[in-house]
C-alpha cells in the first residue's frame, strides 16, 4: 500500500513539528532493545539521519520506498543496516530500529484523533514495513558478505608458505584440504617461488587428518604447478594409516619425494642441495 500525495505530506509535517519530541522517544525505544551495545551518542545520531531523510523525502511528494524520492532514504536504511552487521548486531535488533517508528507515531497520532488518524496510520504503518523489509534484506547481504570476507581471510590465514632455508620453503596444510582451498595453496605456494627464487618446495600434510583421492588430486596438482616454476617438490607428513590409504587407493605420486616427518624432508632437501648436516658430520667424525 503506497502512501498518497497528501498522506505523504502530512507524515512530513508529523514528523517536522514534532521533531525534538519524537526523535527522543525513538532512541529511547531503540537504546531498549539494544541493552547497551551502541552509544547514545551513535544511536542518536541514526536516528536523526533517517528521521531527516523521511522528511525531506516527504516534502517531495515521497509515495513508496521504491520510488525515485525514496533514494536517500534507502541509503539511510543500507548505511544503519551495514553498519549494525559490521558491530555483531542481529538482523532483528536492526529491523526494531525502524519498526520502534511505528509506536512513536501511534503516542502522536492518538493525542489528535480524528476521521482520518486511522487511515494515515494504516498508510505509514505499511511504509514502515516496507523500510524494515528493506533493512532485513540489506542486513542479511551485508553480513553473507562479511562471511565470505572472513572465510576467504581464514583461508589465507591457514595455508601459510614459510621459508625454511636458503632456497627450501614449506606449506604446513592443517584440516581438510578442499577445492577452494587447494586453490589458495597453489597460488600461495606460487607465489611465493617466484618472489623467493627457491628451486625447492615442502608439502607438509602432517595435519591434514585424511588423504582421500580427491585431496591427492589437490596435492599433485599443486606439485605439477610448482614443476612448471622450475621448483621441486618433497611431500612430508606420511603417517603410517596415511600411507595405508594411499596404497589402498591406489594412489600413485610417481616420482614425486615422500618423507614421514618435514624434519626428515629438510635433510634431503639439505642433501640435495650439498649443505653438510650435524648428524652427517658426526657419523663421518665417527
Amino acid at each position: 500500500m503506497a502512501l498518497s500525495a497528501e498522506q505523504s505530506g502530512r507524515l512530513a509535517r508529523l514528523l517536522s513539528e514534532h521533531a525534538d519530541r519524537l526523535i527522543v522517544r525513538w532512541t529511547e525505544i531503540v537504546a531498549s532493545s539494544l541493552r547497551g551495545r551502541l552509544s547514545q551518542a551513535e544511536l542518536s545520531r541514526q536516528v536523526r539521519e533517517l528521521h531527516r531523510s523521511l522528511v525531506d523525502a516527504g516534502q517531495h511528494g515521497f509515495t513508496d520506498l521504491a520510488d525515485e524520492h525514496g533514494g536517500e532514504v534507502r541509503a539511510v536504511l543500507a548505511e544503519l543496516s551495514a553498519s549494525r552487521a559490521r558491530q555483531g548486531f542481529s538482523a532483528t535488533e536492526t529491523a526494531i530500529s525502524v519498526f520502534a517508528l511505528k509506536d512513536v507515531l501511534l503516542e502522536l497520532m492518538e493525542e489528535g484523533q480524528d476521521a482520518g488518524t486511522l487511515r494515515d496510520f494504516v498508510a505509514f504503518s505499511a511504509l514502515i514495513d516496507q523500510m524494515g523489509l528493506f533493512t532485513f534484506e540489506t542486513f542479511v547481504r551485508a553480513r553473507e558478505g562479511l562471511i565470505a570476507d572472513q572465510a576467504e581471510q581464514l583461508l589465507e590465514l591457514s595455508t601459510p608458505v614459510v621459508k625454511l632455508w636458503e632456497g627450501v620453503v614449506a606449506v604446513p596444510l592443517v584440516g581438510t584440504l578442499d577445492s577452494a582451498r587447494a586453490q589458495v595453496v597453489m597460488e600461495r605456494l606460487l607465489q611465493t617461488l617466484v618472489d623467493t627464487g627457491s628451486p625447492y618446495a615442502i608439502i607438509d600434510i602432517t595435519g591434514v587428518p585424511a588423504v582421500d583421492t580427491q585431496v591427492a588430486q589437490h596435492i599433485l596438482k599443486t606439485v605439477v604447478a610448482a614443476r612448471l616454476m622450475g621448483a621441486d617438490c618433497i611431500i612430508s607428513g606420511i603417517r603410517p594409516q596415511i600411507a595405508q590409504t594411499i596404497v589402498a587407493l591406489g594412489i600413485e605420486f610417481g616420482d614425486i619425494a615422500t618423507k614421514a616427518s618435514l624434519a626428515d624432508a629438510l635433510r634431503h632437501v639439505l642433501r640435495l642441495t650439498g649443505v653438510e648436516t650435524t648428524s652427517r658430520r658426526a657419523r663421518r667424525e665417527v
